[in-house]
């Protein structure tokens, strides 16, 4: 057997792992290059968006009212590599009030989350996302 050979279950962990190293340097580029072009994207307590295109957009509507960074990241994966799942703790900034959300004034906040991933052909299908949002808005004051 050879041991050199890289598991499916770790290709998926380092996938995921420069999935969020990019969105800790605000490398969009970098990010949407980790995800299939028909990714689906389940917003946490909201929509399902299906496309890397949508995700571009996503990304750009968090940049224009949050600057976070996720710390304490750990990245979990099945062994055939084709699921996955991270833990972590946002830690942010509200500088610019998103639409329906209590308005911003530089909050600061810090929040546990996590997501859930498929993964097929060295890319991300699916990430859904998940995190107290009511802790959240308590955060900020609303």
């Amino acid at each position: 057997m050879d041991h050199t050979e890289v598991s499916p279950r770790r290709r998926a962990m380092v996938l995921i792992h420069a999935y969020y190293e990019a969105f800790n340097r605000g490398d969009w580029v970098g990010m949407l290059a980790c995800l299939d072009e028909d990714v689906v994207h389940d917003l946490n307590q909201g929509a399902r968006e299906h496309g890397r295109e949508a995700f571009a957009a996503f990304l750009q509507r968090m940049e224009a009212s949050y600057r976070e960074q996720l710390r304490d990241v750990v990245v979990m994966a099945d062994d055939s590599g084709n699921r996955a799942a991270a833990e972590y703790v946002v830690h942010g900034e509200y500088h610019h009030t998103d639409e329906g959300l209590p308005p911003a004034r530089g909050q600061r906040y810090v929040l546990p989350g996590g997501a859930f991933f498929d993964v097929r052909d060295g890319l991300i299908t699916r990430v859904s996302n998940y995190y107290n949002l009511q802790d959240w808005i308590v955060q900020v004051g609303g």
